[in-house]
Formats: structure tokens, C-alpha cells, sequence
């Protein structure tokens, strides 16, 4: 039973992922307003009542695979030592976040971020901002350190916008170094006590 479950779940988690991918590169092709529910379905083989079985609508198939690393994110610094500082475990956090993984081209990056322009996306993202900036604050809490609700919505917000920051300065070309080094330098230059 284990191995059918095991198998099941690898099957839902590929589904779940080309879905994403069709959203994304379909919305990318046409804009947000000229694909549909139908079209993203259609394009992986799977029916209407398959897309809405792992997605709301066409914007949370496209946000997944950042709602995907976020989650990771929030995993890291759950997992960081208990004794490592909340600053350090947010930023040793993002270095494994990106440690082996691929980094986006520049141009695909710049195509994705025109789309995410579009008012039911960043009505949607600015709303995952906030919950991730409240679940990691969680997790900075409930490690200890003394560190209460408010610091620690600080601190993630703080950490947050220099990861932002890192992503823009990097997207406009104006950084020379990789995404990751720069996301790390931006951290380095903010301290927490």
C-alpha cells in the first residue's frame, strides 16, 4: 500500500506541476486575460474538473511554484539549529534555498514579471507576501531567542524586501554577480541584534 501511495502522490505532484507549467507558458505566449481554465487543461490532457481538483483558478496554477519555494523556505528555517540567531537562520536559510538549484535567465525572469503585473496576480502574491511574512515570523518565534511577534514580523519583512531588492537589482542587469550572491550580499548588509 505504500508503494501505490508513494506512486499516486508522484503522480498528483506531476500533474500538479504541468499544470503550472502550461498556465505559465500559455499566459506568457497570450497574456493573463487571453487564457482560460479550458486552455490550461487542455493543454496537458486532463479535464476542467482535473484542473480545479489542484488549482483554484488560472492565477494560483501560475503562483505555484513560488507558493513551492516559499514553503521550502519556511522548512529551512524551521530546520536551522536551534541556537543559530533568527537573522542568521533567515539568511543561511536563503543560501540553501538556492544552493543547487537552477537560476532563472534574466529574460524569462523580465517576460514573468511583466505578466505578474496583471491586477488578479499581484492581488494574489501580495497576499501570499503577507502570509509568508507572517509563517516565517512564526517559526523565527518559536525557536526562542526571546524574540516576540513584532521584532519578528520585522525582521521577516526586513528580509523579505532585501530579497526583493536583490531581485530587481539583478533583473535590471544593474548587478553583475549571480542572484544568489547578491540576495546574500543585500542580507550581510542588514544586522539584527
Amino acid at each position: 500500500m505504500d508503494t501505490l501511495d508513494t506512486l499516486r502522490s508522484r503522480k498528483k505532484a506531476a500533474t500538479r506541476q504541468s499544470l503550472h507549467e502550461a498556465a505559465l507558458r500559455l499566459a506568457m505566449e497570450r497574456g493573463l486575460d487571453g487564457v482560460t481554465v479550458e486552455d490550461i487543461a487542455d493543454a496537458v490532457g486532463v479535464s476542467r474538473r482535473t484542473f480545479s481538483n489542484y488549482f483554484t483558478n488560472k492565477e494560483d496554477a501560475i503562483l505555484h511554484a513560488d507558493r513551492e519555494r516559499t514553503g521550502v523556505l519556511v522548512s529551512l528555517v524551521e530546520h536551522r539549529p536551534a541556537e543559530e540567531p533568527p537573522w542568521r537562520a533567515l539568511r543561511t536559510a536563503s543560501r540553501e534555498l538556492y544552493h543547487g538549484r537552477a537560476v532563472p535567465d534574466r529574460e524569462w525572469v523580465a517576460q514573468l514579471r511583466l505578466l505578474r503585473r496583471h491586477p488578479s496576480l499581484l492581488a494574489q502574491q501580495a497576499g501570499d507576501q503577507i502570509a509568508l511574512e507572517r509563517d516565517l515570523a512564526a517559526v523565527l518565534v518559536a525557536r526562542g531567542h526571546d524574540l516576540d511577534e513584532t521584532l519578528a514580523r520585522l525582521m521577516t519583512a526586513t528580509f523579505l524586501a532585501a530579497v526583493r531588492t536583490a531581485s530587481v537589482l539583478w533583473l535590471e542587469g544593474s548587478a553583475d554577480q549571480p542572484l544568489p550572491e547578491l540576495i546574500d550580499e543585500l542580507l550581510g548588509r542588514v544586522e539584527f541584534r
